[in-house]
């Protein structure tokens, strides 16, 4: 079998006024995160990491944040028609392992609910889906919540 280990990172900035959506999900807090789409960093950072583990390249290019058509567009239809090209390729995923970084809220508990989207989007099992979370210990932008990180690794195979 012919494997591809993939890597992805995201960043945004948090705002009020905003809302806040990690995997899928609308997560209560008081600020969200800015961008051009839905600003979902896990499902960006998910994007790339399949995305880079197939060498097609990043998010930026298939979705450019100069396109109107992805003007608060939700994170969940990218990371679908990631899968789709993904499919189209030949390639099929066999695990994706994320970190997710913020202050707060605390997003654990959303945790399984987020791992159930992406395992229904992608087409895999949950237990194919890992979402950790972690602080800054208040330190860097993060810790003082002006922004927010992910990171993602992901494992295809040729099918």
């Amino acid at each position: 079998m012919n494997f591809r280990i993939g890597y992805g990172y995201d960043v945004h900035q948090l705002v009020e006024g905003r809302e806040l959506w990690l995997g899928g999900v609308k997560i209560p807090h008081y600020k969200g995160a800015l961008g051009h789409s839905d600003a979902d960093v896990l499902l960006h950072a998910l994007c790339d990491a399949l995305l880079g583990a197939a060498a097609l390249g990043d998010i930026g290019k298939h979705f450019p944040d100069t396109s109107k058509e992805f003007k608060n567009i939700d994170s969940k239809i990218l990371l679908k028609r990631v899968a789709e090209l993904l499919k189209e390729k030949g390639w099929k995923v066999g695990n994706v392992d994320s970190t997710l970084c913020l202050q707060k809220p605390k997003i654990m508990p959303f945790a399984d609910e987020m791992r159930s989207i992406i395992a229904g989007i992608l087409e895999i099992e949950i237990d194919q889906v890992s979402i950790k979370a972690t602080t800054k210990e208040s330190l860097g932008f993060v810790g003082r919540e002006e922004g927010l990180e992910a990171s993602a690794v992901a494992l295809l195979f040729k099918v």
